[in-house]
Formats: structure tokens, C-alpha cells, sequence
């Protein structure tokens, strides 16, 4: 019998970072305005906030106890970039608080 060749995935990935802070609505607010002058940026309904980069998207979350940040992007590398951007600027952000950033590894999105 003949094997059958895998098509290559060109799903997008997607990783989540669930940072615990007092502030998480501020650490939102603040991360949109500071990389919204390089990056489009939205205001949802729900509160979140989705910042579209040039090789993926970011959903900032500050509801609750985390600021939940949920990146999604067509290749490792985008999501590499997406993520150290993110990292930076809110450990930076949130240097009194010592605040960590770890993300999931990135698994493909499903739909």
C-alpha cells in the first residue's frame, strides 16, 4: 500500500500567558496604549483589547485576578515575536510587582 503524504499545517498557533497582578484592567489599558502607537488597536465589547501586529494578534484580558494575554499567529517565529514584545514591555510595566510572564507553548487553533 501507498502512504499518504501530510499536508503541512497551516493552522495558526495560539499560546496563553495568565499573569497574576492586582491590576490586571491597568496592565491592559496600559500595554494597548504604550504598543498602540506601533500596532492597530481595538476596543471590544467585553472590555479585552486585540492588538493586531503585522505577523499575528494579541488579545489583552484584565478581568478577575490575571491579565490574561492570548496570542495567535501563523508561524513560530511571528508567535516568538509577538510574545517577547508582550513580555518585555509589561515585565517593564510592572517592575514593582516583579510580575512574570510565561507562555504556553503555542498548539494549533482549531475551527
Amino acid at each position: 500500500m501507498f502512504g499518504r503524504r501530510r499536508a503541512k499545517s497551516t493552522a495558526p498557533l495560539r499560546s496563553i500567558a495568565r499573569v497574576a497582578t492586582d491590576s490586571p484592567e491597568r496592565y491592559a489599558k496600559q500595554l494597548a496604549a504604550h504598543l498602540g502607537r506601533r500596532v492597530a488597536v481595538t476596543e471590544l465589547a467585553d472590555g479585552s483589547r486585540r492588538l493586531t501586529f503585522e505577523d499575528g494578534t494579541a488579545l489583552l484580558d484584565g478581568t478577575g485576578t490575571h491579565l490574561v494575554m492570548t496570542v495567535d499567529a501563523a508561524t513560530p517565529a511571528a508567535m516568538a515575536q509577538v510574545q517577547d514584545v508582550l513580555a518585555r514591555h509589561l515585565v517593564r510595566f510592572g517592575q514593582r510587582q516583579e510580575l512574570t510572564v510565561e507562555f504556553s507553548v503555542p498548539q494549533p487553533v482549531e475551527g
